[in-house]
């Protein structure tokens, strides 16, 4: 198969898909679409293109020169011997995922602060609560760790609900966003937490992010702190925040990512206290938006590519993102 992109996305819309037909045609190239690795088969090792996430067919092509992945996360390709071919491109959709992990963020965030669990739990069973205290983004204390797009998209949304301050936390300990109060190096979270009434994490998966919070960690956190985590599940020791949730050591958290998906049954996260899940629903390609700016990116890189030209969104393997 010459000069072939291989699409690999059922959830790509009829925009996306005319918008891969445009692009394609005036760069040479032919498009099939395919709704899983699976469903493609051999067909993905004779494709030069791939946009999608392909394990498989990136282990194995010979014929592979750049991998588009539709998702966000690229970790698990920047190990060695995900890319049958070191040459390979590995560009992800890192931008494209800002505005619904952000909706999704502030959704989880006011959920948790207003005690909806508890009272949709109550309502389904007809009974009327009284009113309980609860907790506000105004006056509040957010630290974001992690300042990327979706830290920052947050950030801006949260700015209308008049937070005390608005603190990120990231590798370097600079951005050239506006949104934040104060930026810091990841060396100082320790001295940030205690002073944060709402965390929000955002990480990718690094070495250096794994577990990054943990039994010490989220000790340092005020008994009346709230943690949100829409960024890898490995970021956070779950037994950990389990025993911090159930001693009354904080008062809450919202998950959309875990160690293990899809969640087994037994898992004791279920029955954690104050603690609210969505089934990594955040991103995906289920919001328009999401869907719409995830292809204009690979079509933006597919004219570079056509050209001879550098590809805007590359992944940098060394930091995994």
């Amino acid at each position: 198969m010459s000069r072939c992109i291989a699409v690999v996305n059922k959830g790509l819309d009829d925009i996306c898909r005319e918008m891969i037909l445009k692009t394609a045609a005036e760069t040479g190239f032919a498009v099939a679409f395919y709704g899983s690795e699976a469903e493609a088969g051999e067909a993905l090792l004779e494709a030069e293109i791939i946009y999608g996430y392909t394990p498989q067919a990136a282990k194995n092509s010979d014929a592979l020169k750049w991998l588009c992945l539709s998702s966000a996360g690229a970790d698990a390709f920047c190990v060695p011997g995900a890319l049958k071919h070191e040459e390979t491109i590995l560009t992800n959709s890192s931008g494209a995922y800002g505005l619904t992990l952000a909706e999704h963020t502030i959704m989880l965030t006011l959920m948790v602060l207003r005690r909806m669990p508890e009272f949709a739990a109550a309502m389904a069973e007809r009974k009327w609560l009284s009113p309980v205290p609860q907790g506000s983004i105004k006056d509040s204390r957010v630290t974001l760790l992690g300042a990327g797009d979706i830290g920052s998209c947050v950030a801006r949304r949260l700015r209308p609900f008049e937070p005390a301050c608005i603190t990120a936390v990231n590798r370097s300990g600079h951005s050239e966003e506006t949104c934040f109060d104060a930026v810091f190096p990841q060396s100082e979270l320790e001295r940030i937490l205690p002073e944060t009434d709402i965390l929000i994490m955002s990480l990718p998966s690094t070495p250096e992010t794994v577990g990054i919070m943990n039994a010490r960690t989220l000790a340092l956190l005020p008994e009346t702190a709230v943690l949100v985590n829409v960024g890898r599940g490995n970021a956070i020791d779950e037994p950990a925040l389990i025993e911090a949730l159930n001693t009354g050591k904080l008062a809450g958290a919202a998950l959309d990512v875990m160690m293990h998906e899809p969640l087994p049954a037994d898992d004791p996260l279920w029955n954690a206290k104050n603690l609210l899940m969505t089934p990594h629903v955040a991103g995906n390609l289920t919001v328009p938006y999401t869907r719409h700016k995830n292809t204009e990116m690979f079509c933006e890189d597919l004219r570079r590519y056509a050209a001879g030209e550098p590809l805007k969104y590359v992944v940098n393997r060394t930091l995994r993102y």
